[in-house]
């Protein structure tokens, strides 16, 4: 099936923890060449007219790499809140304010996939309670109506872009968005190669975690 993936299509994944010093949890997440940097603060004590009494706040702040933040990085910020409001167990957490910030470091074409599971990692290094882990993968769309993972030396070539986010418990998807023209055919294939890569990052994910706890 063409939505296969074979080794060669595995997107290279690295992280560092403790990038910063005074997050509850924070890293320093590489996917493929495109690198983001995530903080989390919390649960803290949320004051003012934002405080629910039910659940906690989730604050989400994302910073391009220079400039002031265009309407895109507020699509991804507003993306990014959604995923963790509904992946965190912030009615554990009533009156408090849970804090994320998302710096973009480079972006090689993954930025909202590798943001995404950059935030997943940050709340799993607080210790915060989650209802389900979270993992995003992106595919391209080439001009020859190829699918890939990894990102085109020629920018030009790219047709569409999708980003995909999966649930650890069922593989549902949470969060997608589209760029770019495509048929409902290349979408779908689009999915489950991107579903396939989810695994590889959920098992990364795991792994890293594991050995955090292992070391500490």
């Amino acid at each position: 099936m063409e939505a296969n993936m074979t080794n060669k299509e595995i997107l290279e994944l690295k992280c560092e923890f403790d990038t910063l010093t005074r997050p509850d949890g924070s890293i320093l997440f590489c996917e493929g060449e495109t690198t983001v940097l995530a903080g989390l603060y919390g649960p803290v004590e949320c004051k003012g007219s934002k405080m629910l009494t039910d659940k906690a706040l989730i604050e989400m702040n994302y910073r391009p790499k220079s400039g002031l933040p265009c309407v895109q990085d507020r699509f991804f910020e507003a993306t990014l809140k959604n995923t963790c409001e509904a992946a965190l167990a912030a009615a554990l957490h009533p009156r408090s304010s849970i804090i994320i910030t998302i710096q973009e470091m480079h972006n090689n074409g993954q930025l909202l996939s590798c943001a995404i599971n950059a935030a997943c990692l940050a709340c799993l290094d607080s210790n915060i309670d989650m209802k389900f882990l979270f993992a995003s993968t992106t595919c391209f769309l080439i001009n020859d109506g190829s699918l890939q993972i990894e990102t085109p030396p020629i920018k030009e070539n790219i047709q569409a872009v999708f980003v995909f986010t999966f649930d650890s418990i069922k593989g549902d998807v949470v969060v997608s968005h589209t760029e770019g023209v495509f048929s409902v055919e290349k979408y779908k294939l689009a999915l489950e190669k991107c579903r396939e890569q989810s695994k590889y990052v959920f098992e990364f994910i795991k792994s890293k975690i594991t050995n955090r706890i292992t070391q500490t």
